[in-house]
C-alpha cells in the first residue's frame, strides 16, 4: 500500500514538470484555422502573414473565398474561425446583427490607420474634382459612373444608397460593380488615356503607389470622417477563445501597419510573388513585429513561439 502511494506521489511530481499544454490540450479543431478572404488584396496579404506564422507554430491554415456577409454568417455557424477584414465603419450595417447578440466576437483592431472612400486620379482633381459635391458638375466626363468592387460589398451598398437618395445632387448615376482587379483594370485603362474615372480607393493598397490619387472630401456621412478614415478589425467565432486560447492570444495581438501591408501587396501585384512569399520576405525585414504578436504564445507543442517563427524565417 505504501509503495502505491509513493508511486502516485512520484507521478504527480513528474507531471508538475510537464508543459501546461499536456493538461489543457487545445480542442482538436484548433489544428486548422479557417479564415475568410473576400477577394481583396489587403486581406490576402494579412491572411498570408498569419499563415506564415501559423505554419511555423505547427498549425495549418485554410482560406475560404467568401463575401463579407457570408464571412460573418460562416463565423456565426462556426464554419469559419477568423476574419481579418472587418473594415469599419463601412461594414457596420452588416456586422451589427451578428455582433450585438454575441454570435461573433470582435477581438479588436488589427489596422488603425486605414482609409476608404471615393478617389480620382490627380489630373481629375487638378481639373476641379476634390469633393463629393464636385462630381455632379462633371457628370458627363465620368459617364455618370462610379466604379466599385464586388457585388454585395458593404461599400457598394453605401454608394447605391447615396445614389438612390440623389445625395450631392447626383442624378442619373450608376454603380459599376466588379471585382477589385476588374475595377483597378478599368482605372488603369482610364489613367493610361487620361480619361476621367471615380472609384473606390483605399489604403493600404498598391494602388496608392501605382497611381497618383486624390481621395475626395465630403463623404463623411457614407464613409466616415477624415477621408474615410477606417479601422480594420479581427473577428472570430464566439467560442474560438474558449477552444483555442493560444491562437486567440496570437490573433488578439496581431497588429499591422500601412507600410507593412503596402510592401506585401506591392510584392504580390508588381513583383508577382505569391502572398506567402511576400509575407515571409517582409517579416524577415521586420522581425521586431514578432515580439508583440507572439508575447505569451507558444507553438502547438508548447515551445516558445517567437524562436520557432524566427527559425522558420531563417533569421
Amino acid at each position: 500500500m505504501k509503495m502505491k502511494k509513493l508511486t502516485a506521489l512520484m507521478l504527480l511530481a513528474g507531471a508538475a514538470l510537464l508543459p501546461l499544454t499536456s493538461f489543457a490540450a487545445e480542442d482538436a479543431r484548433c489544428a486548422t484555422v479557417t479564415q475568410s478572404d473576400p477577394g481583396w488584396t489587403d486581406i490576402a496579404a494579412t491572411n498570408a502573414v498569419s499563415g506564415v506564422v501559423l505554419k511555423a507554430l505547427g498549425y495549418q491554415q485554410k482560406i475560404e473565398n467568401l463575401s463579407v456577409a457570408l464571412a460573418f454568417q460562416g463565423l456565426k455557424t462556426g464554419q469559419l474561425d477568423v476574419f481579418l477584414g472587418n473594415w469599419m465603419p463601412a461594414q457596420a450595417p452588416v456586422i451589427e446583427k451578428y455582433s450585438q447578440d454575441g454570435a461573433i466576437k470582435v477581438l479588436g483592431a488589427n489596422l488603425a490607420a486605414a482609409k476608404f472612400t471615393l478617389a480620382v486620379p490627380d489630373y481629375v482633381a487638378a481639373a476641379g474634382v476634390k469633393d463629393f459635391a464636385d462630381l455632379q458638375k462633371y457628370a458627363d466626363k465620368f459617364d455618370h459612373k462610379i466604379y466599385g468592387i464586388a457585388p454585395g460589398a458593404p461599400a457598394n451598398q453605401n454608394i447605391k444608397k447615396m445614389l438612390d437618395k440623389h445625395d450631392f445632387g447626383l442624378q442619373g448615376w450608376s454603380l459599376v460593380e466588379s471585382s477589385e482587379s476588374g475595377m483597378l483594370a478599368q482605372v488603369t485603362r482610364a489613367v493610361s488615356r487620361q480619361q476621367w474615372v471615380v472609384f473606390l480607393g483605399w489604403e493600404p493598397h498598391a494602388m496608392n503607389t501605382r497611381f497618383k490619387l486624390t481621395y475626395l472630401s465630403g463623404g463623411d456621412a457614407w464613409f466616415g470622417p477624415n477621408y474615410g478614415s477606417a479601422t480594420v478589425n479581427t473577428v472570430t467565432r464566439k467560442d474560438f477563445a474558449a477552444q483555442c486560447p493560444n491562437l486567440n492570444r496570437f490573433y488578439s495581438q496581431l497588429k499591422f501597419d500601412v507600410a507593412l501591408e503596402n510592401a506585401i501587396i506591392t510584392r504580390v501585384l508588381d513583383d508577382k510573388q505569391s502572398p506567402p512569399e511576400a509575407a515571409r520576405a517582409e517579416l524577415s525585414r521586420r522581425p521586431e513585429l514578432l515580439n508583440g504578436w507572439l508575447s505569451g504564445v507558444t507553438t502547438r507543442s508548447g515551445e516558445p513561439a517567437e524562436d520557432a517563427v524566427k527559425k522558420a524565417l531563417g533569421i
